[in-house]
């Protein structure tokens, strides 16, 4: 076990040094500098010398080996260096947008969770053959709406015509109705379509036709007996589809107006801000790459398969 745990931990770490190294150079080769077009306008007043100190404090003039390695053992240090356009912390600006941004997230996902249960499960239940195809559609036509267009139906349909959740104003849970519906939907295709799938090749299994010859319930067979077994696969792609979210917030907090993470996105990409922007990308590879490594250590815990795979390799 503890090698298992050694060998995905090194992968995680890798994942992000190569997520950081990949970054920072696609950063760095963008056209313009960022520093000249904050600071070389007239009318900030600035001089040919005061800019020169400004691009020596951010390291502009550097050569790239010694920029990247100060960087890296910033971010090691747990300091993402200062913001071009604001001239605050990084850390600062992160932790100011990040808890809008967890709370839109955690809410998406979970109700993308409960969406694709339930979709999955009615349509495994279900012995009508035209109500089941209906219901294994649903998650194709929910991947295939995108993002922006189904906020703003969203907006048109409950704001605007049904006067349901207001734009703006109204109380936090109001604030959240519309953009973790924008989230969660297209999310919950894919985790409906593999855990659908999962049940179904479960259910073709020996297992299934003998604790129905002892009289159990369909209901109890599906719950009890084949849920447990479909479930590894659906953490696999949950834990891949949870990276989506910090694309997703991006468009849904520009849509419905949150300061999160999202919009602090769109602001650092229309300055020019590469600290932010280099920040940011390391925050959401750091999340996604915790969230598959916990899936990871659980899948030993749920199927003794592979529990005693790892405890023989260990």
């Amino acid at each position: 076990m503890t090698r298992y745990l050694a060998l995905r931990i090194g992968q995680a770490a890798l994942v992000l040094w190569v997520a950081f190294t990949a970054s920072y150079v696609l950063l760095q080769i963008l056209p313009g500098d960022s520093i000249l077009i904050k600071f070389q306008n007239p009318e900030l007043g600035l001089s040919p010398a005061q800019i020169a100190e400004i691009r020596a404090y951010y390291g502009s003039d550097a050569p790239a080996i010694i920029g990247y390695l100060h960087t890296m053992l910033g971010f090691l240090r747990g300091g993402f260096g200062y913001s071009i356009d604001t001239g605050t912390p990084v850390v600062e600006r992160l932790a100011e947008a990040l808890p809008e941004t967890a709370k839109l997230a955690t809410a998406g996902f979970t109700l993308a969770v409960l969406i694709a249960v339930l979709i999955a499960f009615a349509a495994s239940y279900s012995r009508l053959a035209w109500i089941r195809g209906a219901l294994l559609a649903v998650p194709s036509l929910f991947v295939s709406v995108p993002t922006f267009w189904l906020g703003i139906l969203l907006i048109q349909v409950f704001s605007f015509r049904l006067k349901l959740v207001p734009v703006i104003g109204g109380g936090e849970v109001q604030q959240l109705i519309l953009p973790v519906l924008t989230l969660a939907i297209p999310i919950s295709a894919p985790i409906a379509q593999v855990l659908a799938r999962s049940l179904d090749q479960v259910y073709t299994q020996p297992f299934v036709s003998v604790v129905a010859a002892k009289g159990a319930s369909r209901w109890w067979i599906l719950w009890r007996h084949v849920a447990r077994n479909a479930l590894l696969p659906t953490l696999t792609i949950a834990g891949l589809t949870f990276g989506e979210l910090i694309a997703g917030s991006v468009i849904t907090e520009t849509v419905f107006g949150r300061n999160g993470i999202g919009r602090l996105t769109e602001q650092a990409v229309n300055a020019q801000d590469t600290p932010v922007m280099l920040a940011v990308v390391v925050l959401a590879t750091t999340v996604f790459v915790l969230v598959n490594l916990a899936v990871d250590l659980l899948f030993p815990v749920l199927d003794p398969r592979l529990k005693a795979k790892v405890g023989a390799t260990a």
